[in-house]
């Protein structure tokens, strides 16, 4: 009689996601028996549970670990993609109970929801296995529907949320299709077992069905991480969605993708490398550029930091199309860089906005500059950072990954990305324009930071400067954490 291997459960490896998921039942169970309609209390308890998450994701810093008979790894690639998740989702959370009372939906499950996203995004960046990749895309995709859904009473945001449903649920299918397929091409769904059989039988390299697999699993990453042309279901859904969750999903989800998506192309599908490093190279080109163009003539700011966002996936995409350590490299600390100046300038733009957001198009911030200098001036650091202008972190990170292109050979591709970054200005710079060299229409009494969104810009304004000055340490761990 055969008796059953049980996998070596090392509970370590998975330890933040553990902590992270208790806190968040824990969190539920409070928001049920605590009565009161103020719910602040809960997103500085979740605070508190992202900080000592993170105290535990960076205590495994050092030698890789895995766990689950290789379905997941502790290494440092996860760690520090897992340290921008809970990063974004503490910066989020700082943003949300201002804005959430003002628009009547400060329901307390919005936070335990934020920490479950998080999780889920946690197990994308360990996962070693193709299922629970897909099990973590799941559990943040499902957090996500609601979130961007959250406001009941409000159209836009109940469109938001039905779009993102039905079409993150088609590319999903995308996304399983082309890992079923991968599996009856190589017999596995691990990613080290993939990455073995291939080096043991080349021959699977030219099987259309593994190539199938493979252009269907980029295709569902590309979906998450707003590439062109799969991005049709941001504009919609970052504009519908409750500012605090757009400035979420703009940050840490789209880190997730990249985390899972680097892991798979890399170790899945090496034998590939020369084709998937060339269809990453048109992905780049094409989402910098419709990103930027489209976003020149958008008046709504919310949508137009959408189009900005896609632009940026497109910058990211420059280093991964390098596929050397320099490029994987500069993926996470621009990741990190942005998480900080897109989370900030959503933050401004939460303290701007009336409620139901009215008065959320550019033409609105005429004289803001005049009004509220202060705020202004962090709107403009942010705006900076992200078209790309010294001394911000937005600089660094771009410098670092066009500089891995040109490292790797593509040399037009860094052209066209520092094009790109070049048009990029006109409408940050618009922006600018309205807020200083226009007459004030408004007199912003209602725009005063409440203490918790001083916090996430004192410290957004903060990171994003001090990585834009001296980025040399944090650069350092993101070298370290691509030496797999």
């Amino acid at each position: 009689m055969e008796t059953i291997a049980m996998p070596a459960i090392n509970l370590a490896v998975i330890m933040p996601e553990i902590l992270l998921s208790c806190i968040a039942m824990v969190l539920l169970l409070v928001n049920v028996f605590v009565p009161g309609n103020n719910k602040a209390y809960l997103g500085y308890l979740s605070i508190i549970g992202l900080a000592v998450t993170a105290a535990s994701a960076v205590g495994g810093w050092g030698p890789s670990v895995s766990a689950f008979n290789g379905s997941v790894v502790q290494d440092n690639f996860a760690i520090f993609f897992k340290v921008i998740f809970l990063i974004s989702a503490g910066l989020a959370i700082l943003i949300s109970d201002r804005y959430m009372v003002q628009e009547d939906c400060n329901q307390g499950e919005l936070y335990p929801m934020i920490l479950f996203a998080t999780v889920g995004m946690m197990l994308m960046a360990s996962g070693t296995d193709l299922m629970v990749i897909f099990l973590g895309l799941e559990l943040l995709s499902i957090c996500l529907y609601v979130l961007a859904g959250w406001n009941r009473d409000n159209l836009k945001s109940n469109e938001a949320g039905l779009k993102y449903f039905l079409l993150g649920a088609f590319s999903t299918g995308f996304l399983l299709y082309g890992m079923a397929l991968t599996y009856g091409a190589t017999g596995s769904t691990k990613i080290q077992a993939i990455s073995s059989y291939v080096m043991g039988n080349p021959g699977v390299a030219s099987n259309p069905l593994f190539v199938v697999g493979m252009l269907l699993i980029a295709v569902g990453f590309s979906f998450k991480i707003a590439a062109a042309p799969f991005h049709m279901w941001t504009p919609d859904v970052y504009q519908g969605a409750p500012t605090p969750m757009t400035a979420f999903m703009s940050a840490g989800p789209k880190a997730a993708g990249f985390a899972a998506f680097i892991r798979v192309m890399i170790f899945a599908f090496p034998m590939l490398r020369a084709e998937w490093s060339d269809l990453l190279w048109i992905l780049a080109v094409l989402t910098m550029t419709v990103g930027n163009i489209i976003a020149l003539s958008q008046d709504n700011v919310k949508r137009m930091l959408a189009y900005s966002s896609i632009a940026h996936a497109g910058y990211a995409l420059v280093g991964f199309a390098a596929v050397n350590a320099e490029g994987a490299a500069g993926i996470l600390f621009y990741m990190l860089s942005y998480a900080f100046m897109n989370i900030g300038a959503f933050a401004v733009i939460i303290l701007i906005t009336k409620k139901g957001e009215v008065n959320g198009n550019v033409q609105d911030l005429a004289g803001f500059g005049h009004k509220k200098p202060l705020l202004a001036m962090v709107l403009s650091i942010f705006l900076f950072s992200l078209a790309g202008m010294p001394p911000t972190a937005g600089f660094i990170g771009k410098f670092y990954l066009f500089s891995a292109a040109i490292k790797a050979g593509y040399v037009w591709l860094a052209i066209i990305g520092v094009l790109n970054s070049a048009a990029s200005l006109y409408y940050y710079l618009r922006v600018m324009v309205f807020m200083y060299m226009k007459d004030p229409e408004e007199d912003f009494e209602w725009a005063g930071a409440t203490p918790a969104i001083a916090v996430c810009l004192l410290v957004a304004v903060g990171a994003t400067l001090v990585l834009g000055v001296v980025p040399g340490t944090v650069l350092e761990l993101a070298q370290k954490a691509v030496q797999f």
